[in-house]
């Protein structure tokens, strides 16, 4: 039995050499796919999640993974209809959205086949789609706008409606089989598609899409959508691109040469003169008609595209990107959410930032030319910062949190800083991030209100107790730290604040004060070692799994049962039991083994 990296490894050089794949079923096999699997999964939030079954997380083994295997063997392998709930939109009041929840058999298989699928696909993807792919994410679809589109005069903000729900199945198994020479394979997935859902427990099938919240269906869709992708990179960019070079302004260049002549004549307040007028004109003709240029990029179901060109043949880009999609893909553009818009003047939304064209006459390069003009920029909206704010504020004013209170200090703090920093560091491509600096004192307040609730004190005590100052690379900033210290081990720390506020050009979604979690080989080397880690027993064995490690903490005075002090030893959300340590716990009766 080939090891999974192995496995992965050659398909990715069939994907890479364009070479179909074939017998392709046979290695859902392989068990290695599947402890891989695993291991990416059980960390999720929604693998205690139930299904349409009670089956989760909890109690996975070697022997669920062998019988899976068997069932997939048969030809005997079920797709389960996943449970189908309704949560709401962010940031759009009274709008909701359908999440499906597959049972864990389901998601473990589910990840196997995208593991297979996108070892062979990602070598073939568009460079221009960022969602939903492997190092890569909404930064970096931001960056390549930033660095790459200078001079983009109209841009084309592109919405598909209810794209996941409206995938066409015929057409997506047969761009499977371009490339899939294999029919057991491609008819697992077709089972998988039509397996329906529950909603009410009242089962529906589904006749088109693919379920949003599954583990396959990102990938799915980015399968889907990446026809749109080659259409417009070998289609439409072509059609619309045209030129090397712009040709030169001529009534620049007369001016140059005036102030040349002014200048060589001692003129100097006409050159002076000449100079200014100078700099209100481009160097290069902006209405060149044998210049075009065309931009794309793509995220899941958003996308924006760039043109230089005049708005007539903006607008022709729309048409036919809305033709394709309804002919080829049977999809259709939301009429609310596509717009085309001036680069200068209307700002387009993109992933949360508003991006627009800077002009500024003003802003010289050594050379005398204007280095600012036709230069994108990213853009912190302003309702953002209000949305944001909003949970904090009562009246205008802030206000404390009193569900947090019941909570530690520590606790506390992590909670503010987590979500603060996730906001900064998501916005810190902007060029007005420093806007976030009045959410940075709303929510400090609101911090030290919460703690001053809890201990009835005030907020001006809290701070003098917890503020401290870190360093940073811009010099050190005041923050709000809590420390646990540890015998032998390193302190745990909570912090809130602490971020420079300054725009970063190549921005990453990092948090250097998240601890280091263990890595996903070393539950599976403890499962594979097949020893109860509570009676020490050898033999077949079952992880035992918590939501969060929230749960082995009892609230109060409460004497924890065995196996809680161990994971809170551990620091672990998983245990590794016998069947009958783990019926044992279940029903209350584990207790500690006797020692000699």
């Amino acid at each position: 039995m080939r090891n999974a990296e192995t496995v992965l490894g050659v398909i990715r050089e069939r994907g890479r050499r364009g070479l179909p794949l074939e017998d392709v079923y046979r290695q859902l096999y392989n068990p290695t796919l599947y402890l891989l699997a695993y291991g990416r999964l059980y960390q999720n939030a929604g693998a205690m999640t139930e299904g349409t079954t009670l089956e989760t997380v909890d109690g996975m083994s070697l022997a669920k993974i062998e019988s899976l295997i068997e069932q997939l063997r048969c030809e005997r392998y079920r797709w389960t209809p996943v449970r189908r709930v309704t949560i709401p939109k962010p940031h759009q009041v009274g709008k909701y959205r359908p999440l499906g929840i597959p049972t864990w058999s389901d998601k473990l298989l589910q990840e196997v086949i995208r593991l297979l699928l996108e070892a062979y696909y990602e070598p073939q993807f568009s460079d221009h789609s960022h969602g939903f792919r492997p190092r890569r994410g909404c930064h970096t679809a931001l960056t390549e706008i930033t660095h790459t589109w200078k001079g983009v005069k109209w841009f084309v903000e592109g919405d598909i409606r209810g794209c996941f729900d409206t995938i066409d199945h015929t057409i997506l198994l047969s761009i499977l089989r371009e490339r899939i020479h294999d029919n057991r394979f491609l008819r697992l997935i077709e089972n998988l598609l039509k397996a329906g859902y529950l909603q009410q427990w009242t089962y529906r099938p589904t006749l088109s899409g693919v379920p949003q919240g599954g583990v396959l269906s990102p990938l799915l869709s980015n399968i889907y959508l990446d026809r749109l992708d080659r259409y417009v990179a070998d289609i439409l960019i072509p059609q619309h691109t045209r030129g090397t070079q712009r040709r030169k302004n001529s009534d620049y260049a007369r001016l140059a040469a005036g102030q040349l002549r002014a200048h060589r004549r001692g003129e100097r307040t006409q050159a002076r003169k000449l100079r200014q007028q100078k700099r209100q004109l481009p160097v290069f003709d902006v209405h060149d008609p044998g210049y075009r240029r065309l931009r794309y990029v793509r995220y899941a179901d958003d996308f924006l595209l760039g043109f230089v060109g005049p708005k007539a043949e903006a607008r022709q880009i729309k048409e036919q990107l809305q033709t394709f999609l309804q002919e080829h893909l049977k999809l259709e553009l939301s009429a609310e959410k596509t717009l085309l818009s001036h680069a200068a003047t209307q700002p387009a939304r993109f992933l949360g930032y508003e991006i627009i064209a800077q002009y500024a006459n003003d802003r010289l390069t050594r050379q005398g030319t204007r280095s600012v003009n036709g230069v994108l920029a990213l853009r912190l909206p302003l309702s953002v910062v209000k949305a944001q704010c909003a949970p904090y504020l009562r009246r205008g004013k802030p206000i404390h949190t009193m569900p947090l209170t019941l909570s530690s200090d520590f606790d506390i703090v992590a909670e503010y800083g987590q979500k603060y920093r996730g906001i900064v560091q998501y916005y810190l491509l902007a060029q007005n991030v420093a806007y976030l600096s009045r959410l940075c004192w709303i929510m400090e307040t609101s911090l030290l209100k919460t703690l001053a609730c809890k201990h009835k004190s005030t907020g001006r005590e809290m701070a003098a107790k917890y503020t401290s100052r870190v360093p940073t690379e811009h010099g050190p900033r005041k923050c709000l730290v809590v420390v646990i210290p540890r015998e032998g081990k390193k302190a745990l720390t909570a912090r809130f604040g602490g971020i420079p506020l300054r725009r970063r050009k190549m921005a990453l979604l990092k948090d250097p004060f998240l601890e280091n979690h263990p890595s996903r080989n070393e539950l599976l080397k403890r499962l594979l070692a097949e020893r109860c880690e509570v009676c020490g027993s050898e033999g077949k064995v079952e992880v035992h799994h918590v939501r969060k490690l929230a749960d082995v903490h009892p609230k109060g005075r409460v004497e924890k049962p065995y196996w809680m002090q161990i994971m809170s030893a551990r620091r672990r959300k998983t245990l590794v039991l016998c069947a009958r340590c783990h019926d044992d716990l279940h029903t209350g009766r584990l207790k500690r083994p006797l020692t000699k």
